[in-house]
């Protein structure tokens, strides 16, 4: 009751004005947009490759039933025919040459007879393609797969926000001349596409020979001017007396930036790990220039491969993409608690 009072509670009235309406129409058409496709992708990752490709589509994962026929090795996809008297009854394809199928009975296999595609309906059952995951494990390396894109990620985001930590300490803690100037330039390099620097980055890259290796993925894009720029601002709010304090105890440089600066940094350092699990998790174009062997893949270059030029396996297509979107949204929901936090406190100073 608490959860419909405050959905359908007013702005100080006893009925909902047409403001409230407008509002709640607006907020579920886009609640709808979003999700209405995640949705989707999720019940479509349970269908066979023979639901996927049926007409009209349908949401839920509905394929046609099929029945075991004696004489028959495999199973016969089942039919409502309907017979010229108008009557109806359920039987199995065996083969259809044009306009015509041989239909025949279940129960007994003698009884077979000709119709018009026309005459039959497909009998649907609910059917959940289980195997869609499972066999991605036993007919690809798919555990390959999901090492590389956690070890990239994880590293990756424990060395971002190591450096891009101590970059920004040193940029709102410190006083020396070109400070802002530094800072300026850190910031600059945000209007740079990636895609101007994807050449040189690929010719470093093979100059110091880390290409097919996991390590020339991580090490490129560890540090970033976003996490430069949210940490410094988030630490401008921390007090220097906390540091001056620290210095009069003879703590350390170091000392201070490890036990004090980062443990109140917590917040932004959460945003921040978001962040850059989405980035890592979510990159194809680095991945894709460094990395050319098959067991060096990340899950979105196995993505990639899953495309032939001439046949696309959508059932584990789809399946697969489904895994791939379960890490990023569990970090999510475990660390969104501290995305508004960080972000409004990163401006306040």
């Amino acid at each position: 009751m608490k959860v419909m009072d405050f959905l359908l509670r007013t702005r100080g009235r006893q009925r909902l004005h047409w403001t409230d309406v407008l509002t709640y129409v607006y907020l579920f058409v886009g609640l709808f947009m979003m999700f209405a496709p995640v949705l989707w992708l999720v019940a479509s990752s349970f269908k066979t490759e023979s639901a996927i490709g049926q007409f009209p589509p349908t949401f839920l994962p509905y394929s046609q039933k099929t029945v075991s026929v004696a004489g028959h090795e495999k199973p016969l996809p089942l039919f409502i025919v309907t017979l010229d008297g108008g009557q109806q009854r359920e039987m199995a394809q065996v083969n259809r040459i044009g306009i015509l199928a041989t239909m025949v009975d279940a129960a007994n296999a003698q009884d077979s007879m000709q119709v018009n595609i026309n005459q039959r309906k497909p009998v649907y059952e609910l059917k959940f393609a289980w195997n869609n995951y499972t066999d991605l494990f036993g007919k690809f390396t798919f555990g390959t797969y999901l090492w590389n894109s956690v070890f990239i990620t994880v590293v990756a985001t424990l060395l971002t926000l190591l450096f891009n930590s101590m970059a920004a300490f040193a940029l709102s803690k410190y006083r020396f001349k070109g400070q802002k100037t530094v800072f300026l330039l850190i910031i600059s390099t945000l209007m740079i596409p990636p895609t101007i620097i994807l050449v040189p980055v690929f010719l470093v890259i093979n100059q110091v020979g880390l290409l097919n290796n996991l390590w020339g993925v991580i090490l490129p894009a560890v540090a970033t001017p976003t996490g430069v720029f949210l940490l410094r601002q988030y630490m401008l709010t921390i007090p220097d007396e906390l540091i001056e304090a620290a210095r009069m105890d003879h703590a350390s440089e170091w000392r201070i930036y490890w036990r004090i600066v980062l443990p109140l940094s917590a917040p932004a350092l959460a945003v921040l790990a978001i962040f850059s699990v989405m980035w890592r998790w979510n990159d194809f174009l680095l991945p894709l220039i460094v990395l050319s062997q098959s067991e060096h893949f990340t899950l979105q270059l196995a993505l990639n491969s899953f495309q032939g030029e001439l046949n696309t396996q959508w059932n584990y297509l789809l399946a697969m993409t489904v895994i791939t979107l379960l890490p990023v949204t569990i970090v999510f929901a475990f660390l969104q608690r501290y995305i508004t936090t960080g972000i409004a406190s990163a401006g306040v100073k």
